[in-house]
């Protein structure tokens, strides 16, 4: 599965326990964004799916200090190192992520778009968030600003499709 996942230019999806018909019953989709260029793209996947299904959207970004220093870095055009990653800054700058996912979700037509910010690990808190809402589907990218480690299959959207109770997609 993972090498599948790994290689695949176009979104792969995993249904556990999947049952014929549960394709057509999408109401609730979580998306994980972190400022990559994949989360990006999941994030218009989402959006679209949300569309097609007339499904409820939950957009969650959970700061990592790496992510963010990236992410202010990209924002400001300066070097600003990870010691600038302090709480405060981090609120900050996930704020700012998660209004501008909200503003592309309604910009696209999604009527009901809900976000949060997380705290912690990613991955647990968009299986939780699945859990919470109700989500028949959770979408990620392939690839996002985390661990370094991850080159190719981001630890996120790995341990997301080990952890889900519904269906997951990961964009590349």
């Amino acid at each position: 599965m993972i090498h599948i996942k790994a290689k695949a230019k176009r979104p792969v999806v995993i249904f556990p326990n999947f049952l014929k018909g549960d394709w057509e019953m999408i109401t609730s989709i979580v998306v994980g964004v972190d400022g990559s260029k994949s989360a990006g793209r999941a994030l218009l996947m989402a959006c679209e799916m949300a569309n097609q299904f007339g499904a409820a959207l939950h957009i969650s970004h959970t700061p990592r200090d790496e992510t963010v220093t990236h992410a202010v870095e990209a924002i400001s055009g300066f070097y600003v190192g990870p010691n600038a990653a302090h709480q405060e800054v981090l609120q900050e700058a996930a704020e700012k992520l998660i209004d501008g996912a909200r503003k592309v979700a309604l910009d696209a037509g999604v009527e009901q778009v809900e976000v949060n910010v997380g705290q912690g690990d990613p991955a647990r808190d968009l299986t939780e968030m699945a859990q919470a809402v109700n989500a028949d589907l959770i979408i990620t990218g392939r690839r996002g600003l985390g661990d370094l480690g991850a080159f190719v299959l981001g630890s996120t959207s790995h341990q997301i499709s080990k952890q889900a109770k519904c269906a997951c997609m990961t964009v590349p």
